[in-house]
């Protein structure tokens, strides 16, 4: 039995225990977003396959009509989010538990649905005297999504910490430039802006790595460990009024996964058509390929960057338990 398929057994059992309530109708119209990362690559094939809408037929919702946006960089998500331009965001992990710990309590409350994906950032740069994170100074630039809420800023922040001790964990901070990945890449790769060093996600990092005159400094995954980069999240009254549309998410996202896992190529395929970005497949099939990239709905290490952000006053309520920052639908799975 998949896990999917025990979900779906448990609430059966539920709704049979359950006094009858009249039935409740959910929207018609979602709106989500997603970057520009391989990170995001099942919801690029939930997008392209039309797979929420395949399951919320389903499940009996009808005819759900799903718009896509792209955002990158955890302040632009958050914004969107908090504004009602999206109802279902892609982000990085740090990014949702800011905005999380900004609207407990409160209409805008935020809550996660599944996770996306485990991996890591590489700090990649064409300076050949930066070796170390110990080599930076005032006169060199670090691109990243988004300053300080991104997932890239965190890891950043979290590797600066593991190496120079928490109370320092800013120290490069002033160092780092917003902007979003493609841009990033492009901006250093040309030699001929004050970038000269992207703290990259795939398959950005990997791409990078092509050009002998790039090498990289740090992999997150030797700094802070392997963990969860990217997860989606919705606002706690959405979920409420839409829990059709959290299982046709979870159902859809499970499919997804098995499509990556199962055809890299076509997978490669798929993320050039979505994200019109002119990349090598060879390029997109080394970065599947790896290992150390795994598609997975279960969230992984979100407590230990909660207690990091806790750590450094960015949180003032730190989780005690995965579950708080998930819907029940996950539940019943091994996260962390």
């Amino acid at each position: 039995m998949t896990n999917l398929t025990r979900r779906w057994v448990l609430a059966a059992a539920g709704l049979l225990a359950a006094p009858i309530v009249p039935a409740r109708a959910e929207t018609k119209a979602v709106r989500l977003s997603h970057g520009y990362s391989t990170g995001y690559l099942p919801m690029m094939v939930m997008r392209d396959q039309k797979l929420i809408e395949k399951h919320a037929q389903k499940a009996g919702l009808g005819t759900l009509d799903v718009s896509w946006r792209i955002e990158d960089g955890g302040n632009i998500i958050n914004d969107a989010m908090l504004s009602g331009a999206v109802d279902i965001a892609g982000i990085g992990v740090p990014g949702f538990l800011v905005l999380r710990d900004r609207t407990l309590g409160k209409p805008q409350e935020v809550i996660g649905i599944t996770a996306l994906d485990r991996g890591s950032l590489w700090l990649n740069t064409i300076n050949p005297r930066l070796k170390s994170l110990a080599d930076y100074g005032p006169g060199d630039r670090i691109a990243l999504p988004g300053i300080k809420t991104s997932y890239a800023a965190v890891v950043l922040e979290m590797s600066v910490a593991k190496q120079f001790g928490i109370e320092n964990y800013a120290k490069l901070d002033s160092l780092t430039v917003g902007i979003p990945h493609p841009e990033a890449y492009a901006a250093m790769m040309s030699g001929k802006t004050e970038i000269t060093s992207h703290m990259a996600s795939a398959p950005f990092s990997y791409q990078e790595l092509k050009n002998p005159k790039v090498h990289r400094v740090l992999s997150t995954r030797d700094t802070v460990g392997a963990m969860n980069i990217l997860m989606t999240m919705t606002q706690k009254r959405f979920a409420d009024a839409n829990p059709g549309i959290m299982k046709a998410l979870l159902a859809a996202q499970e499919e997804a996964d098995a499509f990556i896992n199962g055809d890299h190529a076509a997978a490669a395929d798929l993320y050039v058509r979505v994200t019109k970005l002119n990349l090598p497949k060879e390029q997109l099939l080394e970065t599947l390929n790896d290992p150390d990239n795994t598609y997975n709905v279960a969230p992984a290490g979100t407590l230990a960057y909660a207690s990091f952000l806790a750590k450094i006053g960015t949180l003032k309520q730190s989780p005690v338990s995965w579950k708080d920052l998930f819907l029940p639908y996950i539940h019943d799975l091994a996260g962390s």
